[in-house]
């Protein structure tokens, strides 16, 4: 019973690790593309929206993630006002989802190992 409320836990801190992840990479987007005006309020409302993707994404197929995840980005950024075209939001969006989302399920995966899952 224990293990059960450690994985529970854990699995309800690495939600908190992949909305960092997606903060994180959104913001040095936006450093990337030269933006400093509010850059840590844009890069939360980037960041929120492509969380809300990616999850979303989840809940209705894995693979739907990297569909809802990028195009939450795109959408979000175009409020931005940043000279980046529709392609490479895209694809930056994809990206950011895709190393987010690896870098998490690799950590929780080796976390599962650790107390025992396997």
């Amino acid at each position: 019973m224990l293990y059960r409320i450690v994985t529970l836990v854990g699995g309800i801190a690495f939600v908190g690790v992949l909305f960092g992840l997606i903060w994180l990479f959104c913001r040095l987007f936006l450093k990337h593309h030269r933006v400093t005006d509010q850059l840590n309020e844009r890069a939360m409302t980037l960041a929120t929206w492509t969380f809300t993707g990616v999850s979303l994404g989840l809940l209705f197929a894995i693979f739907g993630a990297f569909i809802l995840g990028p195009w939450a980005f795109y959408r979000t950024l175009q409020g931005h006002d940043l000279e980046v075209s529709s392609g490479a939001a895209i694809w930056w969006g994809f990206g950011i989802v895709l190393l987010s989302l690896l870098i998490t399920a690799s950590g929780f995966l080796g976390f599962l190992w650790l107390v025992g899952v396997w």
